[in-house]
């Protein structure tokens, strides 16, 4: 059974719909005893940093997603869910993040011709053999909407990065979690992929 974490922030019936495709059963949920008692858990989202915050504590989310760190359930942040999973954002000065890994959000810097949010498809420079990108070629094309993005305090983490005005940390992993900047429900067969081996994983 995945988990997906309900606090509201959007972008969660699509998540739901992936891995229900690839034959996945999920559940919906904020229940603290779902969540624990959950083969893998999966924090999805879009929208703003600091709301996103405020609705985690608004439901009594925070202490249960670092319980079910904790019980080293499998646990996968998307788009928004990578962000909070870190120390702050530029999005929301004096906004803490959940800081269970260490690193910041910062904003896509502007430049000539480069268009904020990133929106669009971008390849990805595989390294440090992350298990979700087992069997994915490296420069997979993934899908992107952000405006900000993980620079990560430990490089070695970072299973995959890509290019977009600056350097951008786009997955991450350390023990059982995984986070990614892109959207694997919106990424095609690459994306799928990457849900099916995070689904696989123990």
């Amino acid at each position: 059974m995945i988990a997906i974490i309900d606090y509201d922030a959007g972008n969660i019936k699509s998540v739901e719909k992936a891995f229900q495709y690839i034959g996945e059963e999920t559940i919906l949920t904020r229940d603290t005893d779902v969540l624990l008692n959950a083969d893998h858990v999966v924090l999805p989202g879009v929208g703003a940093f600091g709301d996103a915050m405020q609705k985690i504590k608004d439901y009594h989310l925070e202490n249960t997603i670092y319980d079910i760190v904790d019980k080293k359930i499998p646990f996968m942040g998307i788009c928004l869910g990578l962000q909070l999973l870190f120390e702050s954002s530029d999005e929301t000065p004096g906004v803490s993040g959940l800081g269970i890994l260490p690193g910041k959000i910062l904003r896509i810097p502007d430049a000539e011709g480069l268009k904020i949010p990133h929106i669009g498809w971008n390849s990805l420079e595989l390294t440090n053999n992350g298990r979700l990108f087992e069997g994915i070629h490296n420069e997979s094309y993934v899908y992107f909407v952000h405006s900000y993005y993980l620079k990560a305090e430990n490089e070695e983490i970072v299973k995959a990065s890509t290019e977009y005005g600056t350097h951008i940390h786009a997955s991450v992993e350390k023990d059982n979690v995984f986070a990614c900047q892109f959207h694997p429900e919106k990424s095609g067969d690459v994306g799928l992929e990457i849900l099916k081996n995070f689904a696989k994983l123990k």
